[in-house]
């Protein structure tokens, strides 16, 4: 799992840099598309396993093409319908609804490179649901994502396991999607919702779009205080209080400094993430235990074995002016926007870690 999920982040950053000079359906195929089903494990230069241009007859309109089945047996087990890159998926939908009654396929795809919809019969036998039960986002890989998608690759594909689960994953992503758009702009229903038990007047539109920003702002706090807690928990039982031998290893003059100090230093929630963050690009190259982490006034410190000499990388994240500096020959200073930036450098945090592995 670990090596896959390596490859599709690796494609992804691929992608990412050659998306811009991508214009039409046939490049998209061959420079994304392609290479994506591939690292499902699908021999794509055979046509009795990914057959280009199926032909799915749809009613009187005979010859209709699909642009790729995945075969088995002689029979399509997924179709896939490609667009190009530069075009939103949502409007055509319908077109690969019309295919999917016409053949065996439980399966079908609807993607423009860059996100993969997945669809089947939930609702109606040998009838594409009209909403997917499951969508991969190549520019927004999450890990969960990158598990399910797993299960559509060549050496695990069970269509039984698949359908037991998609129902449960569909409802799951809507749910998700929905609470998302509450969370960032609150629903009458759902200011109703708190508004039941707190406030004793009536609900009138005033009222209404005087709590809008308040509960926004509650469910926005609750959440972040849940993830924070959560967080720390993990944290307090990987870190450990450096003991005096380790802190006599510290010889580098600003940590010195920083550690005589006058003022108390303060663990952000930013620097937390931080932290996090490094802590899964490591999780395939180093057992989680290992990483720590050592908070500095002007920096943050993540290391491996809680010894300074091995520190990775440094994050500075208190305020606009955001670094990462990596302990390689160069001392790097690489400038971000924001913490979750830390994942665009992946191979350069390992490369640093692997020298403090053995």
């Amino acid at each position: 799992m670990e090596e896959f999920a390596d490859k599709i982040k690796a494609l992804s950053k691929r992608v990412s840099n050659i998306v811009d000079t991508i214009e039409t359906e046939e490049a998209t195929k061959t420079s994304i598309i392609m290479p994506f089903f591939q690292l499902l494990g699908y021999d794509v230069f055979n046509p009795n396993e990914f057959l280009p241009e199926f032909t799915a007859d749809v009613g009187i309109k005979k010859g209709e093409k699909v642009d790729y089945a995945i075969m088995k047996d002689s029979l399509p087990l997924i179709l896939i319908e490609a667009k190009p890159v530069t075009q939103d998926l949502g409007r055509h939908d319908s077109q690969l609804f019309r295919y999917f009654g016409t053949t065996s396929a439980k399966f079908a795809i609807l993607t423009n490179g860059k996100e993969y919809k997945f669809y089947t019969d939930l609702d109606e036998t040998n009838k594409m649901d009209q909403k997917p039960f499951f969508i991969f986002d190549l520019f927004d890989i999450k890990e969960s994502k990158i598990t399910e998608l797993h299960k559509f690759a060549k050496s695990n594909f069970d269509v039984d396991d698949i359908l037991n689960t998609a129902s449960e994953l569909r409802y799951t992503n809507e749910i998700k999607e929905l609470l998302s758009k509450e969370i960032k702009s609150p629903s009458d229903e759902f200011i109703h919702f708190f508004l039941k038990d707190i406030y004793p007047g009536k609900k009138t539109r005033n009222v209404l779009d005087s709590f809008k920003g308040v509960v926004a702002k509650s469910v926005n706090q609750f959440i972040n205080e849940k993830v924070n807690d959560k967080l720390q928990a993990a944290l307090n039982n990987t870190s450990v209080q450096a003991d005096a031998a380790t802190k006599e290893e510290i010889n580098i003059s600003a940590d010195i400094k920083e550690e005589s100090g006058e003022q108390p230093i303060v663990t952000t929630e930013e620097e937390i993430e931080g932290y996090v963050h490094v802590k899964m690009v490591l999780n395939s190259v180093i057992e989680p235990e290992r990483v720590f982490y050592r908070d500095n006034k002007s920096y943050f410190n993540i290391l491996i074995d809680d010894n300074i000499r091995k520190w990775v990388c440094r994050l500075g994240l208190n305020g606009s002016n955001k670094w990462i500096q990596l302990n390689d020959d160069a001392k790097t200073i690489i400038k971000i926007n924001h913490v979750q930036e830390i994942n665009k450098h992946v191979e350069e945090i390992r490369a640093v870690a692997d020298k403090f592995i053995h």
